[in-house]
Formats: structure tokens, C-alpha cells, sequence
């Protein structure tokens, strides 16, 4: 088993930044790809980036393509989204999962109870 836990959530302004962290405990992530999804108000949760278990490979969905940047560090255990340029509408609870390579969330196997990051305009 995987116990993921998410920080870093928080209120910043538009325009502002977040660094998220997800630390991982019980069985090591190494061997999985892991992803962050966020889910807003009344929505579906959507993927947001996904980094491959070797740290060579990530993909980002265009809404967040060229201000979120995904990393990891294996020996933490620990995953991150660095987030930049915030928008109002980047709003929503954040988590982070383990799984396969894919965008799509029923293809993962752990996830974290998620961490609220709020964008004021």
C-alpha cells in the first residue's frame, strides 16, 4: 500500500505561485507514475500533470502547459507541482495519485486526500 499526503494549498493572488508537495509513505512511489488532478466546484476532476517513474517523461494538459511544472524526487518519496501565473479559475482541491501512465483518473491506484488552493482575482 501507498499513503499519499498532499501540502502547500493555500490563498494567493492572481498571477501568484504555490509549490505543492505530495509525500508518499508505506511502499516506495519509484516504480509509479505519478500524476496531480484537481477538482473544482461542481466538477469533474480533471488531470492537470503526470511525471514518469524514471523522472524522463511528463505531460501537462494545455490549460496549465508552460506555468505548472511537475518534479519528484525518488529518495524523498515526494512529488510537486510548482505552480506559477496563477488564474482564478486554476481554483479547485489538488491531488496527487499513483498509477499507470495515463490522463485518465480511473487508472490509478493511490491517491491523497487533496489540498484546497484557492486564486483570488
Amino acid at each position: 500500500q501507498v499513503q499519499l499526503v498532499e501540502s502547500g494549498g493555500g490563498l494567493v493572488q492572481t498571477g501568484g505561485s504555490l509549490r505543492l508537495s505530495c509525500a508518499a509513505s508505506g511502499r516506495t512511489v519509484g516504480s509509479y507514475h505519478m500524476a496531480w488532478f484537481r477538482q473544482a466546484p461542481a466538477k469533474e476532476r480533471e488531470f492537470v500533470a503526470i511525471i514518469s517513474w524514471s523522472d524522463t517523461r511528463t505531460l501537462y494538459s494545455d490549460s496549465v502547459r508552460g506555468r505548472f511544472t511537475i518534479s519528484r524526487d525518488n529518495a524523498k518519496n515526494t512529488v510537486y507541482l510548482q505552480m506559477n501565473s496563477l488564474k482564478p479559475e486554476d481554483t479547485a482541491v489538488y491531488y496527487c495519485a499513483a498509477g499507470v501512465w495515463t490522463t485518465r483518473k480511473d487508472n490509478y491506484f493511490f491517491w491523497g486526500p487533496g489540498t484546497q488552493v484557492t486564486v483570488s482575482s
